[in-house]
């Protein structure tokens, strides 16, 4: 006999922020993550979040920090229960208690453009090549990577159209001559074996209707690391950082840099300036206009 499954009730103040986030545009693995979290401070107090005082909310962070929950960790959980706070309760008082941790920002780990070839060549064939190529050489997320659809590549204006990116904001990436041969080489094979479907995904995963998962890339990179020798913990968003560097020593203005990247901040982008090794190298010290003066100067001068 099979057992009939029983979907759990909403509970009124679920749904309430569910209907707060939807009338926001969060997106649903926002949404999803946010009630993921407001749900274990509610399993934390015992008891429903709408009756939490300001006393609950310095004992769960006290928890999280004694739990050795990251600052990564614990920053998401803070922009879902202050969103719970302020707009489905209206409590901007409880909101403000919450209390965002400091953390060292790390520099971010780089590839020489020797390597980006390397590991470009050590791609697991011609799909993960493209995909690994298009991430480098447009500076795209591999979230923006999967989502690609045939359609966003404009060849006449050599754009690639990025659609709902981060933030939910459009924009449009650069489409170089090199990744455009790239890209091509990749449809034909990709009509060959008979998976580029009309208007479908660029880069489609297990089946022709689904996009290729973050995932996959991920596992695509760390195999073409390996086998390209490359000892650096390497990611697809090294591929990222690594156009943005790139661009930076070939002295393009970091602000259009930043308009490429998608950042909605400069200081986001001013990071790369930080290991750009060849502008940094290009830098002459005061230290040394110092020596040339004390070169030039006549002794007892």
């Amino acid at each position: 006999m099979l057992a009939s499954s029983v979907e759990r009730p909403v509970s009124a103040l679920r749904r309430r922020m569910l209907e707060d986030m939807a009338m926001r545009g969060l997106r649903s693995d926002t949404q999803r993550d946010y009630i993921r979290f407001v749900r274990s401070f509610a399993a934390f107090l015992g008891r429903s979040p709408d009756s939490a005082q300001a006393e609950d909310i310095r004992s769960y962070q006290v928890h999280q920090r004694e739990r050795v929950a990251q600052p990564p960790t614990m920053h998401p959980s803070v922009s879902a229960l202050r969103f719970f706070f302020t707009v489905t309760l209206d409590r901007p008082d409880l909101s403000r208690r919450l209390v965002l941790s400091r953390y060292p920002r790390k520099l971010p780990a780089v590839l020489s453009v020797e390597e980006v070839g390397r590991l470009l060549e050590a791609a697991p064939g011609i799909k993960y090549k493209a995909i690994l190529g298009t991430a480098y050489g447009a500076g795209l997320r591999v979230s923006e990577v999967a989502s690609l659809k045939v359609d966003d590549i404009d060849s006449t204006r050599m754009l690639i159209r990025v659609e709902q990116g981060k933030g939910r904001k459009d924009r449009n990436a650069m489409l170089s001559p090199q990744l455009l041969a790239l890209l091509r080489l990749w449809w034909k094979e990709g009509k060959r074996r008979g998976v580029m479907l009309p208007h479908g995904w660029l880069f489609p995963g297990r089946s022709a209707t689904d996009p290729v998962s973050s995932r996959q890339i991920n596992r695509a990179v760390h195999e073409a690391a390996d086998a390209a020798g490359i000892r650096k913990r390497v990611s697809p968003h090294t591929l990222r950082h690594s156009f943005a560097t790139h661009l930076l020593e070939q002295d393009v203005d970091i602000r259009v840099i930043q308009v490429l990247l998608g950042h909605s901040k400069l200081d986001t982008t001013a990071l790369y300036a930080r290991v750009a090794t060849k502008t940094i190298r290009s830098v002459t010290s005061p230290l040394e206009h110092l020596a040339s003066l004390m070169e030039g100067k006549e002794p007892g001068g």
